[in-house]
Order: C-alpha cells, then structure tokens, then sequence
C-alpha cells in the first residue's frame, strides 16, 4: 500500500466558442495516509470524480503534482500507476464467467496460472463469492446488483494494487443493499489494510466509513477532518449544512446586547409568529463581543432541540417557540418539523405520540452549548 499525495492540483478545462474557461478543481492539496480510508464528499459537480480521476490517470493534470508512494505520476499512464478503480457501473465483462472477470487483468499481466488461481479465490473467499452458492461460473446477467458489486471489488483485490479507488460504487443499489454493501467495504478495508480513495454525494455514506473526509463545493475543498469533527466543528456555513441528517437548522438574524448578555435575534417577517431569541454562553459571547448590532446565522442541529415537554428544566434564555407542522414516527424516534416566523426547523426526538399538537405552537429548549453562529459575509464559522 502507499501514500498519496495531492500538491495544489488544478483541473481547467478550456472555454468553447468564446466562452471562458471552466475551473473544475481550484488548488487541491491534501494528503492521504498509508492504509487510511479517506472519502471525497459534496453535490454534483463540486470536483470530487474529477480529483479522483486525476490520482487515477483518466483526466490529465492542469496544474500541480500527484505522487503515489514516493512517485510522481502525472505523465505516467493509467496501467502503470498501480491502482485498481471500482466504477458506479461495475463495467463487467457480460460474455465471460465471474472467475474469468477476475482474472482477466491478471491473464493481460502474464501473472502465472497458479497465482491467478490463488487470488481469484482468495478474493471469492473474502466478499462471499462461494458460500452460500459458487457464484464463479455465473456470468454476470444471472447476478443480483449487490452480487455484480462484489465482483468488481474482487476484479480491483486481486490486483493487489497500492491505493483502490471507488467512484460511487453503491450508487446503483437500492437503499438496503447499500447499507449492506457499505459495511463489506468497510470490512474490506480493515481486512487488506489498504489505502483507499471513495468518491459519494451521500454524506451518510462519508460519515459511516471514512477515516477522514474531503468535503467539497464548486472545485473548492471547503474542509479536511475526521468524520465527528466535520460533524461537531464544521468550518462554514456549506458544511455544516452538508454534513448530517436530518440538516443543522439555520436562523437568520441580529446579535444584540441585553441585560449585560449577547441575545440573538432572528429576523422575524411576522411580528405576531414565533420568533427565536435565545441567549449566547459565555465562551460563545467571548467571540460575539465583536458582531454585536450584526447579522449573523445561528445553527443548531435537530437533535440539540428538544420538545419541552420531555425536556428538563432548561437555563434562561434557552427557550424559544415554533408551530409544528408535521410529524414524522420513525419509530426508534421522531422528527418533527416546525416553523418560526421566518424559519423552518427540525427537531429529532424520541418516540413520542403528538399528532393532537399538529398546528400549534410548542415550547422549544436549545441546548446553546452546542450551538454554531457564522459569519453572513464569509460564511465562515463564528464559533
């Protein structure tokens, strides 16, 4: 396995008929561990596919340097760079045996008979290609999705290459046979102990198997951390939004002084609506001092809210109003989506029974110590 190493990459591709050149990845630097599972995050389009293209030898390099293990790659062909891709569509060969997928890549590298042997089925082995059912003779129109995935992860093992590299793989499956796939891939990892690249657009995806997470937006690398720190310490406005679900809450509003204490004030359309006024911490008004009398956004994720009926007493200033609109059993818990004056919310909580409180208001309790305000000129994270 090896190290690799992303040095203020760029991918520009040229404008057509006078129209200005697109910059689909801006200055990409970062730096993937030996062994480590990293995952490139973000909506379509932000750049993430691109990068990982570019570490695999399918998209040139603009600008900037990539090296695997010590090597630098950009002009080094696909074939040679010592990877194994895994695509959304599996991009299996339809004529040939599930054995002879796998072991085609190896048969084009002349790797002997015994050793192709050795590591086809070693691979079976691994992904569960043998038991219940030998599924090596079957060609791939007699498999399930789920089954076709697993080959295409065999067809990159039995590469043994230095760095795996998944460009949404799960994409094709539905909802149950990606939890499924997601935790196999996770074992795999810990498995072969190997360093892998997964490109998603689902967040649930990054936050359940990454090591660490590139989050992305319009070329731009917004934050690189570990799956809870994105979670608990979002650098700006985008990622906290991305990252989970049910969403973080957002309020607009103004940072004002009262009674000695910074309060936020959402801005309210309507005077005679529930409006957010909730009162900063001390820790939090140490940061805030500066934005008094300013717009700022404050953010609160849906479990941080909680319905005052099942809440304990809550601090002063920790209190604030909503009408629920909807409600959502979930079973294990439930989400229930609310609105301010100007806002919409959602609160997750336990499995409670409140369809008779549809369409009125209902007490809210925040628990401010795990509040974020942000910056409304540069989005970035206040505290």
């Amino acid at each position: 396995m090896a190290k690799v190493i992303l040095e203020n990459v760029y991918k520009i591709y040229p404008g057509e008929r006078g129209q200005p050149e697109k910059v689909a990845v801006h200055d990409a630097s970062f730096e993937i561990e030996d062994h480590e599972f990293m995952v490139l995050v973000g909506p379509s389009g932000c750049g993430k596919t691109t990068t990982l293209r570019m570490v695999a030898g399918l998209e040139d390099i603009s600008k900037g340097k990539i090296s695997i293990d010590g090597r630098v790659i950009n002009n080094v062909p696909p074939k040679d760079r010592d990877i194994a891709m895994v695509f959304q569509n599996y991009a299996l060969y339809p004529h040939m045996s599930v054995y002879k997928n796998m072991a085609f890549g190896l048969q084009l590298r002349n790797v002997p008979r015994d050793e192709i042997d050795k590591r086809v089925m070693n691979a079976a082995q691994i992904l569960g290609l043998l038991e219940p059912d030998n599924l090596l003779e079957r060609k791939p129109k007699a498999l399930s999705g789920g089954q076709r995935q697993r080959v295409a992860l065999g067809r990159a093992i039995v590469r043994q290459p230095k760095a795996f590299l998944f460009d949404e793989p799960l994409s094709n499956l539905d909802a149950k046979m990606r939890v499924e796939m997601r935790t196999e891939i996770s074992k795999l990892h810990n498995r072969l102990n190997s360093t892998m690249i997964y490109v998603t657009h689902d967040q649930v995806e990054a936050m359940t198997m990454a090591d660490r997470i590139v989050v992305m937006k319009g070329g731009y690398i917004q934050q690189i951390a570990e799956p809870l720190k994105l979670y608990n310490q979002p650098a700006n406005l985008f990622v906290a939004g991305f990252i989970g679900s049910p969403p973080m809450n957002f309020f607009r509003g103004t940072i004002r002084r009262e009674g000695g204490s910074l309060w936020f004030y959402e801005d309210g359309k309507d005077p005679s609506g529930p409006v957010v006024k909730v009162k900063a911490t001390d820790s939090q008004a140490q940061k805030l001092g500066s934005y008094e009398g300013k717009p700022v956004i404050f953010g609160i994720r849906p479990e941080d809210v909680t319905e005052q009926l099942t809440a304990s007493p809550a601090p002063p200033g920790h209190t604030f109003e909503a009408t629920l609109e909807v409600l959502e059993p979930m079973g294990a818990e439930t989400f229930l989506y609310l609105v301010t004056t100007s806002h919409n919310l959602i609160v997750r909580a336990g499995p409670i029974d409140a369809k008779s409180l549809v369409g009125k208001r209902l007490s809210l309790v925040a628990e401010m110590n795990k509040a974020h305000f942000f910056d409304v000129a540069t989005e970035n994270v206040i505290i």
